[in-house]
């Protein structure tokens, strides 16, 4: 985002181009108003400057008092401080398209609006005061949720709840560096050791609060970003149809003959709020076909990213050398077996085959039947989530940045610990302590830089 005048006023589409049935011309700053004023013509006559804040009122958008109407419209002001921004805003509710609403936002511009930078309407309301740094980023997590996890855990941001956290967290932070300060402003009122021990305690409580938040980032992020899931097999085990039955859908095509699927197909699915990126990869065997051996290249390196692989096996034939590779592929992540055509099986299905995973979750299903994808949807999210995760009841870390400045004010804070056990100068601990206090602020925006927030609002939408 390029260096630009905080006092501008500006403008931005904040709805999707294209064809629709509304579009909303969003103006927010000094001049927002004024702008109003000079383009819109309320059917009752009266003028945006004078009307209350919080209404709405229809009327049409025109360049002038005598100019040719560009658009029937509703217009609703919204006046300082009470705002999104803090400031003055003006939100043009037009006709969806692409030619209405580019004539509003050119009238906007020619009297003085300038087109928004990506994110500023929310970059203006972290300046202004309105929400914190966590707050803000949170935002966009709310415009991406995947699911009703994700969308939970980016409210609870929204709502303030990292923020309320982290906020205490540095208030006790600051305050134990009053008084390590005190110490060495006054040096004949050394720490003694009781005051020494005092303050011990109320570190290692401050380490376990920051321990949680950082602890919780794992699931925080699963429900954010979701995680990888790849469906591997051998050609013609059935990979293909499990991805049908899991998306509820025919997305691939099945077909009896081996090496159907040639490339990677990759889905998103919601299970109980988790998202799950789910790939159905082509069988892994040995070829001479040139378009084979890509789709088995590709299919390996799938698996090298995959947070969890899906091994499906053929429960009525051995295990054979195509299927010992893939697991040997797989190695030691997070893996669950699936002995498909259970229902070809006489008896029951080889004790040897289930000794081979032993350790592992290994589940018997039978694709052409339906049978044991319910066992195998609940496995999955079992594997995704390593604790229990109250979503949306607790402070949840879901952004890699917040986690890089907990971790960092984790390491200076067991530095302040081990300074007060051995008794150093407080010289020493206010050091660290102050280094605690720069990257807790580093979460909330007390201590960031433009660089940074230039970096974190340049992800949003232009209109947000």
């Amino acid at each position: 985002m390029n260096k630009i005048n905080p006092d501008d006023t500006i403008v931005a589409i904040s709805t999707p181009i294209g064809e629709g049935g509304i579009s909303i011309v969003r103006l927010s700053g000094t001049r927002a108003i004024k702008i109003a004023d000079g383009i819109f013509r309320a059917k009752d006559g009266g003028t945006p400057s004078r009307f209350e804040t919080y209404t709405t009122h229809y009327g049409w958008i025109a360049g002038g008092p005598h100019a040719k109407v560009v658009d029937e419209v509703i217009l609703t002001v919204m006046k300082a401080p009470k705002s999104y921004t803090k400031e003055d805003i003006v939100e043009i509710n037009c006709h969806g398209g692409n030619q209405a609403v580019k004539k509003v936002m050119d009238l906007t511009l020619k009297l003085g609006a300038r087109l928004a930078e990506p994110g500023e309407f929310t970059k203006r309301a972290f300046l202004n005061g309105r929400i914190d740094l966590t707050q803000a980023e949170a935002v966009l997590d709310v415009i991406r949720a995947k699911t009703e996890g994700s969308l939970k855990v980016a409210m609870g941001q929204l709502e303030g709840e990292l923020s309320a956290s982290v906020s205490e967290i540095l208030k006790d932070v600051t305050d134990i560096t009053a008084e390590v300060e005190a110490a060495i402003d006054f040096p004949d009122e050394e720490l003694e050791f009781v005051r020494r021990a005092e303050l011990l305690v109320r570190v290692k409580e401050i380490l376990a609060k920051i321990r949680g938040l950082v602890e919780s980032y794992d699931n925080g992020m699963v429900f954010r970003e979701g995680v990888l899931a790849i469906i591997c097999g051998k050609p013609n085990v059935g990979k293909s149809s499990l991805m049908n039955l899991l998306l509820k859908r025919d997305r691939v095509i099945v077909s009896p003959v081996p090496g159907t699927t040639r490339d990677a197909v990759e889905e998103t699915i919601n299970l109980n709020g988790i998202p799950v990126r789910l790939v159905d990869t082509a069988g892994i065997s040995e070829t001479r076909d040139i378009l084979e051996k890509e789709s088995v290249k590709r299919s390996k390196k799938y698996l090298e990213l995959s947070d969890i692989a899906i091994l499906m096996l053929d429960a009525s034939t051995p295990m054979g050398k195509a299927d010992k590779e893939i697991a040997g592929i797989i190695g030691g992540k997070k893996k669950i077996v699936l002995l498909n055509k259970i229902d070809l099986v006489k008896k029951a299905v080889p004790r040897k085959l289930k000794e081979r995973f032993k350790g592992d979750v290994v589940i018997e299903i039978s694709v052409k039947n339906k049978k044991g994808i319910e066992r195998l949807e609940k496995a999955i999210e079992r594997s995704i989530l390593s604790g229990a995760f109250n979503q949306g009841e607790s402070a949840v870390v879901s952004n890699a940045r917040h986690k890089e400045a907990l971790d960092k004010a984790y390491g200076s804070m067991l530095s302040v610990n081990k300074a007060l056990e051995e008794s150093e100068s407080p010289e020493i601990t206010a050091i660290d302590l102050k280094e605690a206090i720069f990257n807790l602020g580093l979460v909330v925006g007390k201590s960031v830089s433009d660089d940074i927030l230039d970096r974190i609002f340049s992800r949003f939408c232009i209109g947000k």
